[in-house]
């Protein structure tokens, strides 16, 4: 069975940091690109970062570049999300997801339950 299981969000003031961590167990992800996404209350789940079974290509959503950096380390199966500079408008609830480098939800196959981040002004 695969599991995706997202950790590190929390509570954090604006302009501060924090890194979310999702490991992947189950099954190999050999060759798959990473994802994460982030839904806010009454908002759809909308792109944030995609990097290749590499590392060596990275996609962001406009809104985060420049202060987000997602990496991975394949030996862990884990994939990592590097957030700086945080505003109030990152507040959403975090997915990571297996799948392509695309920046649908629909072309992603494999998500997790997701990690509560909270920006406070």
């Amino acid at each position: 069975q695969v599991q995706l299981v997202e950790s590190g969000g929390g509570l954090v003031q604006a302009g501060g940091s924090l890194r979310l961590s999702c490991a992947a167990s189950g099954r190999t992800f050999s060759g798959y690109a990473m994802g994460w996404f982030r839904q806010a209350p009454g908002k759809e789940r909308e792109f944030v970062a995609a990097i290749s079974w590499s590392g060596g290509t990275t996609y962001y959503t406009d809104s985060v570049k420049g202060r987000f950096t997602i990496s991975r380390d394949n030996a862990k199966n884990t994939v990592y999300l590097q957030m700086n500079s945080l505003k109030s408008e990152d507040t959403a609830v975090y997915y990571c997801a297996v799948g392509t480098m695309g920046r649908v939800a629909n072309e992603y196959a494999y998500w997790g339950q997701g990690t509560q981040v909270t920006v406070s002004p």
